[in-house]
């Protein structure tokens, strides 16, 4: 990819290599036999990238890997892909993140047990921020919070849309939010930030943060967004769940990508909930990602 091309979405934050195991439940102090396992590239802004590459946006990640295999293995998965690693830092010598996920047969539901290896984060000054000028949309997912904040600041100034997918109220989160465009939090940030387990009361003080969009994602119970004054909730498709490892991931990033094309957001939530829950046909956080085919011919026998 040449250096002046201009890609549509650009990912910032955390990305992993996984190892994943199909289990007929997860043991506590007892062994069980693999149904099926495999290895694949994650990490939230990670996975959010890929999803919009498969949807049709020509896509970059910005992030940093070790040298070892493992990082190798990350960059391999988005260069087949079609995301640009080209504004990935490679660090000599140090150990790329890794992630141990354990999915449940009967319900898709996962344990997932990470590190960030040895890497050090991705500082301001390492941001590609001719890549952030040029896109219609940043991804972030709170990692790497130094050189986000970087590229949040470059996006503000040229008019691209910051598109933050919540996850964890961790450090260096709070001073990314008055940057963001789209808003969409997990419950647990969302409780967490308002102090109330009440998701309508969390997403209303969520709602004071001023981006143009704020929202909540609920997994099962689907997601809702700040339309106005008003609450508008869009249930999950019900589908038989084989592993829901990604679906928050691919979710942000269908809203995303719809939110490009239309401001109509419950039409953006049901792109998104539609991509989620292609995703979760199949094990892993990338391996069921859809095409912008599949997507729209899943919405379309189901309006």
């Amino acid at each position: 990819m040449k250096t002046d091309d201009r890609i549509d979405f650009v990912g910032l934050g955390f990305c992993s290599n996984d190892y994943l195991s199909l289990l007929p439940e997860i043991p506590i102090d007892n062994k069980v036999q693999m149904l099926e396992h495999l290895v694949q590239g994650g990490g939230p802004a990670a996975t959010a990238t890929v999803a919009a590459a498969r949807l049709g946006l020509s896509a970059a990640f910005i992030g940093t890997v070790g040298d070892d295999e493992p990082g190798k293995w990350i960059l391999r998965d988005f260069e087949a892909e079609k995301v640009s690693t080209r504004a990935i830092m490679v660090r000599r010598g140090m150990s790329s993140p890794i992630a141990y996920c354990w999915i449940d047969a009967p319900t898709g539901k996962r344990s997932v047990a990470w590190t960030r290896g040895s890497l050090s984060e991705l500082a301001s000054g390492e941001v590609d921020l001719a890549l952030v000028r040029q896109a219609k949309m940043l991804h972030i997912d709170g990692h790497n919070p130094a050189g986000a904040l970087a590229a949040c600041r470059e996006a503000k100034k040229h008019g691209v849309l910051v598109n933050f997918d919540a996850g964890t109220l961790r450090d260096g989160v709070p001073e990314l939010l008055p940057y963001t465009d789209i808003l969409i939090a997990s419950e647990k940030f969302a409780s967490q930030y308002a102090g109330t387990d009440d998701l309508e009361q969390a997403l209303r003080k969520l709602g004071e943060i001023g981006a143009k969009v704020t929202g909540v994602t609920m997994g099962d119970q689907g997601s809702m967004v700040l339309d106005g004054g008003s609450i508008l909730h869009c249930p999950a498709f019900r589908i038989r769940a084989v592993d829901t490892t990604g679906a928050g991931d691919v979710y942000h990033a269908g809203f995303g990508v719809r939110y490009l094309e239309t401001h109509d957001l419950m039409e953006c939530m049901r792109f998104g909930s539609a991509v989620s829950a292609l995703k979760c046909l199949k094990l892993g956080g990338r391996a069921g990602i859809p095409s912008r085919a599949e997507v729209d011919a899943f919405l379309s026998e189901r309006k």
